[in-house]
């Protein structure tokens, strides 16, 4: 069935805890792959299951620092992986189907932002390459093992894409002047409609898809690359550039920020459900086009219209076919 775009009762919230929503869950025999799961919420992500007996595959773009940040945690495997480069998902992919059979979750959690416009090796804007086609192409290679676990997949978006939807006609900025944020958001709109019509593929083969909003992860690499001026006029840090934890107000820890990705992979409430955009451990309520909130989703990252144009033209621009 088709699940609408509502908040459903949860006992989880915006302070909620990965490990609060898993608990209870055991993940025995089951493997999660993890996408960015050595660092910030993917690394509370990584814990999280591990802890519940998964075995999760962590790929990772520097071996040598997941290595480090991963070690003492069982259960965890690490295979390299360059989001941004065709041939290494292609790769990755193969390694991993050459060992399991099925992939019963799969958290596509690494982001990337740059601030000045960069290209991938086929001219693709950097952004959009690496957060979206990386993780649908790395989705599509990993199809078979995905449908043989049932899968969930979560894809992890942002309440940043408030700030662009998918400019179809100029993707790559190519005509348009680049502003970070603007690319930022039209990645991370990418990554809600993916999960709409991914999910819409998936459900006759019991794979079902989310995309959701951690929250705003004030100790992330995005936050402590930031300025501090603008650090402090984002309200993530005081004046004296303390951080601040108010996780009501889209301000949270990386633990708290990995639930609702957590929560979304294998809460119970959700069984028979998929295609939705959530946040702080619930369904996120659909906003007008012209909401000024952070939170709450806005038409364009939800519209299957869209979602299904988009997989059109990423199937294009990578190649790659489901």
């Amino acid at each position: 069935m088709n699940t609408l775009q509502s908040p459903i009762r949860s006992p989880f919230g915006a302070a909620s805890t990965a490990r609060d929503v898993i608990e209870g869950i055991d993940l025995s025999g089951k493997v999660a792959i993890v996408t960015g799961g050595y660092s910030g919420i993917g690394l509370e992500t990584t814990k999280a299951f591990a802890n519940a007996g998964a075995t999760v595959i962590v790929p990772a773009r520097n071996v040598e620092k997941a290595e480090k940040a991963l070690k003492g945690i069982g259960g965890v495997e690490i295979a390299a992986l360059d989001l941004i480069d065709p041939t290494s998902i292609d790769t990755f992919a193969e390694q991993v189907l050459a060992v399991h059979h099925a992939i019963h979750l799969l958290v596509n959690n690494a982001g990337y932002i740059g601030l000045t416009l960069e290209h991938d090796a086929r001219g693709y804007e950097a952004q959009f390459a690496t957060n979206h086609l990386g993780h649908f192409q790395l989705t599509a290679r990993l199809w078979s093992a995905l449908v043989n676990g049932h899968a969930r997949v979560v894809t992890v978006s942002s309440c940043g894409h408030a700030a662009g939807a998918i400019d179809f006609d100029d993707i790559n900025f190519e005509t348009r002047g680049y502003d970070p944020m603007v690319a930022y958001g039209q990645s991370k709109s990418a990554n809600a409609l993916f999960s709409v019509w991914l999910d819409r593929l998936g459900q006759p083969h019991g794979v079902r898809a989310f995309a959701l909003h951690p929250g705003g992860i004030v100790e992330s690499g995005f936050t402590r690359d930031m300025p501090i001026e603008a650090s402090i006029a984002s309200g993530y840090r005081d004046a004296d550039g303390k951080a601040i934890i108010d996780p009501q107000n889209n301000k949270k820890t990386p633990e708290q920020g990995a639930a609702t990705q957590v929560w979304c992979a294998t809460s119970p409430l959700l069984d028979g459900m998929g295609g939705v955009y959530c946040e702080d451990c619930n369904i996120a309520q659909a906003v007008p086009a012209d909401c000024t909130e952070l939170l709450g989703v806005r038409p364009w990252a939800i519209d299957p219209s869209l979602a299904e144009h988009l997989w059109k033209v990423s199937e294009e621009m990578t190649g790659v076919t489901f």
